[in-house]
């Protein structure tokens, strides 16, 4: 996208944030409530890369938003400089990911680059008091694509067996889909100890009983037990960029957002569409909301239970929901999601989870 598309977007910016600017001021610790009535916001994103030399060619690919939902994200462009002879959008096959691909020739001496996103949205909550008057229906190939196994995410064997004691006696996919939730919220926990967002092998949690990682572990694991039950659902990676405005801590992330990457998850009712669901940040609120270590009836645990089934606080920026993802051009294995800047070298691939060592920021702010 050339600069002067990217100025474009300052109108349209204009439009959105209008509700933003215009609503009053809200208490410090409004209910944990997340609604579209509250109206556009728009944020800008950078992310900056910078190594040093090394033998060989380096490549870098950077996530860029592929989601647009009319009703609660807009991409609105992407700039980027850089030193690398080459810097081009790329996509992956199966579920559209994009990525800004930059590659630098054996010997650069200082690689840079420097991708800035923009995107407005606002935030999302199903109202389950009016249903579709006709049943809603996903396209076949849409239909087989967040129904299908992918390499971490089985439908069958354990996964099955416990989608099956889960929705027991259920027969409406509302009612199988809030039961996998209850049962998420209930059986698993965040483990702080994981490494970056988790990576999401469902089979090998159930196998060995150990139900704790985080966002990619628990909210993958919701995807595949849905799925497995026969419901439509799908991951969204992407990253936070602001802190909650319902004063949870443990719910948002501004100014530096390096290691807020965040993972989500959505299910397709026939009702309702596709329904925002989140039981991993219903846990990050019990390890983590102060004081710390909250019993799930604590009333902000509660509170946040009963809306992350159907609802979500946009401070977040969506940026696919690919799995199995091949990195085009590369020569290392293919990534169970992609949600980090990831980068290659001769040596091999770069560690995505330590942005300190691959030498990678990502900063966030809203433009008003």
């Amino acid at each position: 996208m050339n600069r002067r598309d990217f100025l474009k977007t300052s109108t349209l910016a204009a439009s959105l944030a209008s509700p933003l600017l215009a609503r009053a001021a809200t208490p410090a610790f409004p209910p944990f409530a997340p609604t579209p009535k509250t109206g556009w916001r728009t944020f800008e994103v950078t992310t900056r890369l910078e190594r040093l030399a090394s033998d060989g060619v380096l490549r870098a690919w950077v996530p860029l938003p592929s989601v647009f939902e009319a009703a609660w994200f807009r991409p609105m462009g992407n700039l980027w400089q850089g030193n690398a002879e080459t810097m081009r959008v790329v996509r992956e096959a199966d579920y559209g990911a994009e990525m800004l691909l930059a590659e630098w020739p054996s010997g650069t001496a200082a690689p840079v680059l420097e991708v800035v996103t923009r995107f407005a949205t606002r935030d999302r909550a199903t109202d389950f008091t009016r249903p579709a008057a006709q049943p809603l229906a996903l396209p076949a190939a849409q239909h087989a694509l967040y129904t299908r196994a992918t390499e971490l995410l089985p439908t069958d064997g354990i996964v099955a067996d416990t989608a099956r004691d889960i929705t027991r006696g259920l027969s409406g996919d509302e009612d199988k889909a809030r039961a996998i939730y209850e049962w998420i919220v209930d059986n698993t926990s965040r483990n702080p100890a994981t490494r970056g967002c988790g990576i999401g092998d469902i089979a090998a949690m159930l196998e060995s009983g150990n139900l704790s990682g985080k966002c990619a572990d628990l909210n993958a694991l919701y995807v595949g037990l849905a799925r497995a039950a026969g419901l439509p659902a799908r991951d969204v990676y992407g990253v936070r960029v602001a802190d909650s405005r319902f004063g949870y801590k443990s719910l948002g992330k501004s100014g530096d957002i390096s290691k807020a990457q965040h993972c989500r998850a959505e299910v397709f009712l026939s009702r309702y569409g596709w329904v925002p669901v989140d039981p991993a940040d219903v846990r990050k609120v019990v390890l983590e909301e102060p004081p710390g270590n909250l019993p799930l009836i604590d009333p902000k645990v509660v509170a946040a239970r009963k809306q992350l089934f159907g609802a979500w606080e946009m401070n977040w920026l969506a940026y696919n929901d690919a799995h199995d993802v091949a990195l085009p051009g590369s020569q290392g294995a293919t990534l169970p999601y992609l949600m980090y800047p990831q980068g290659e070298s001769a040596a091999g691939r770069l560690d995505s989870l330590d942005p300190a060592a691959f030498r990678y920021s990502l900063t966030a702010r809203e433009i008003a």
